[in-house]
């Protein structure tokens, strides 16, 4: 710490106004450092990890993030009340807002990050844009003339050619974005891109570019002083994504000819010394499949959510480097020092259920614990909630091996010994991307899950049978060996092993298995019967039994077949009842009590996790009752509207 106390901007206790799992990571290094971390939260955060870690904390507000996490003045106040000397802001939330930057050295106090003005600058896709073209940095050709209406966007789009990209000027994330294939049908993408980027980020300003379909996402990691001098830490490929959001990303990126890398370098270390950028932040290009000329997208001014694949290949603390900047210290390596070793692979873990469209999922987590050999960061521990008012990602598990393929083989074994439960996640979805050709040669592009999983994800039928065979077993022999047993379960001696007809539902449905005890018992659906393996850990979670195989993770309920068939208590939803599909607000409802429907009208519509869901009538119908209002948040399952279909 004592370089922190006699540095030009002395720091001795550092704000963090975030949460989850920047927070913690955060956190880490400042403790390592000798820093004094304040934590903020929300109340919904009163008793999140990053509270528990950190040396102090401070409340903030409701658990809405408008009302707690991106209010400037509640984080300042929190600053000041703690006699805080720094503020790190992680990143989303006020991340890469020029107006929290100017409030904080306003307030006398340290911004640990670039200066409003370079903020603002990149903020702008628009400006960004400008200003990259002056440096000499290829952008995707489009229109950004602002204030242009219809009419000259819809002649712009001809000259650039369709597809086109409509895209928000301001924020990121995917918000505000939508690909136009015809004409016809850029009227109605300008409206939706315009609404959703004025919901988002204040801010309704589009343009167009050209839509490079399916291309590369490649991006650098750089690292300005502020006086015109920069850095590089190579780059990331970050292609596989979802509705343009990164899913999984790796360091450095395959199959890239060196001198397509060089080029990259260059472009964005010229970027970053145009604007005289402090602090770290990443330049982003895109690159059509197979082309060797990258295209400047945009310049996050933040650290990214996939820094650790850098910091594992280049031997640095990216979050070091940031508080060191920000101190006015100077930096620890020189380029030529900065050389990367190995392959680093990181995926992203989200609360969330791929196979139901990707529906966020929250609860309380009853078992979380990283496979061997990975670095694990995470939000949440076992025992914690996942609330429906953040974002959805809880955790991050990251491999570094000698080369992608050590790196590969790590992060599949790592996952193989993960364990979650207590909600639903991408682990499953995320193990199987990894074992896909196009992934394991290097090859994928931002289309990779679409063309992976055209009908959508569904879990691997033999992983899904031979987990709800070894849940089954656990859950009617306990702890008890099964060829020892002398209930009905057991028929005969050791040569003759037992048999049990049994109903197994989980979160993937009901299914009727037997399930054969001995030696090597097996599990049978009637048309497969495979092996189980004995020693799989399966664990009780009240009612219900949780085992993890592969990444996919299954918690059930198992019943004697016969008694299931007696009683079926399967939860089946009523006919025309509108249900929850998930926790979280109801933001509208666009009906009222008799009026009529047609099928795949908007009955309501949710937001969870950031996400909005739109919920349709299943059929034509009239609305019979309507049993919550908007601005209600609602758990999953809550009855919201009944429709009663109309007698002809």
């Amino acid at each position: 710490m004592s370089d922190f106390l006699t540095a030009p901007r002395p720091i001795r206790r550092v704000l963090i106004a975030n949460r989850g799992e920047i927070a913690c990571r955060i956190i880490a290094t400042c403790h390592r450092l000798g820093l004094t971390a304040i934590a903020v939260h929300s109340e919904a955060d009163a008793s999140a990890r990053h509270v528990r870690l950190a040396d102090e904390a401070v409340a903030i507000g409701p658990a809405p993030a408008a009302e707690s996490y991106l209010s400037i003045e509640r984080i300042l106040a929190a600053a000041r009340a703690s006699g805080a000397d720094a503020i790190h802001p992680g990143y989303g939330f006020l991340s890469e807002n020029p107006r929290f930057v100017s409030a904080i050295e306003a307030a006398g106090l340290i911004y640990v990050g670039p200066d409003a003005e370079a903020v603002s600058a990149m903020g702008s896709k628009i400006a960004a844009r400008h200003i990259a073209e002056t440096a000499g940095v290829p952008v995707v050709p489009g229109f950004d003339g602002e204030g242009a209406d219809d009419a000259t966007l819809d002649r712009a789009a001809e000259t650039i050619g369709y597809p086109v990209l409509v895209k928000a000027s301001a924020g990121g994330g995917g918000r505000g974005m939508r690909r136009v294939m015809r004409p016809e049908d850029l009227s109605a993408a300008l409206a939706s891109a315009r609404a959703e980027a004025a919901s988002a980020f204040g801010d309704a300003t589009v343009f167009l570019e050209k839509l490079i379909q399916n291309p590369r996402h490649i991006e650098v990691q750089v690292f300005g002083d502020g006086k015109g001098g920069a850095l590089h830490f190579h780059e990331r490929d970050c292609s596989v994504q979802r509705n343009h959001q990164k899913v999984i990303e790796e360091a450095p990126a395959p199959n890239l000819p060196d001198a397509v890398r060089q080029a990259l370098f260059s472009h964005a270390l010229s970027l970053t010394s145009a604007i005289r950028y402090a602090g770290a932040g990443t330049v982003e290009f895109v690159m059509a499949a197979g082309d060797t000329h990258p295209y400047f997208l945009e310049m996050n001014t933040r650290l990214q959510v996939e820094h650790p694949v850098t910091e594992m290949i280049c031997g640095v603390d990216l979050v070091e480097w940031q508080l060191r900047q920000a101190a006015g210290l100077p930096l620890p390596l020189t380029q030529d020092q900065i050389r990367p070793r190995g392959h680093a692979i990181e995926l992203r873990l989200n609360a969330e259920r791929p196979e139901t469209g990707f529906l966020p999922d929250t609860g309380t987590i009853t078992r979380l614990a990283s496979g061997p050999g990975l670095r694990f960061d995470t939000g949440v521990e076992t025992g914690d909630a996942v609330s429906s008012h953040y974002d959805s990602m809880i955790a991050k598990l990251i491999a570094h091996g000698a080369d992608r393929e050590a790196a590969l083989d790590r992060l599949c074994k790592g996952i193989d010994g993960t364990q979650v439960a207590g909600v639903g996640t991408n682990l499953g979805l995320l193990r199987d991307c990894l074992t896909t050709p196009a992934f394991a040669e290097g090859k994928a592009t931002t289309g990779f899950l679409e063309a992976t999983f055209p009908e959508g994800w569904r879990p691997d039928p033999d992983t899904l049978l031979r987990l709800r065979g070894s849940i089954a077993r656990a859950a009617i022999t306990g702890a008890d060996d099964p060829l020892t047993r002398t209930d009905s379960f057991r028929i005969g001696a050791a040569t003759a092993p037992g048999r049990a007809l049994l109903q197994v539902v989980d979160d993937y449905g009901a299914a009727e298995i037997a399930l054969t005890f001995g030696p090597a018992p097996e599990v049978s659906d009637g048309g497969r019967r495979l092996e189980i393996d004995p020693a799989l850990t399966v664990f009780k979670d009240g009612n219900r039994h949780t085992a993890t195989l592969r990444g996919l993770s299954v918690s059930a309920e198992v019943r004697p077949l016969a008694e299931a068939r007696l009683d079926d208590r399967r939860d089946t939803q009523a006919e025309g009842i509108i249900a929850a599909p998930l926790t979280g607000l109801v933001t509208e409802i666009r009906v009222a009590t008799g009026d009529r429907v047609t099928k795949g009208d908007t009955l309501a519509v949710m937001e969870a996790m950031k996400l909005v869901h739109a919920l349709p009538a299943p059929f034509a119908a009239r609305v019979a009752r309507i049993a919550v209002t908007a601005g209600q948040t609602v758990a999953q399952k809550t009855i919201l509207i009944e429709l009663e279909e109309e007698s002809a």
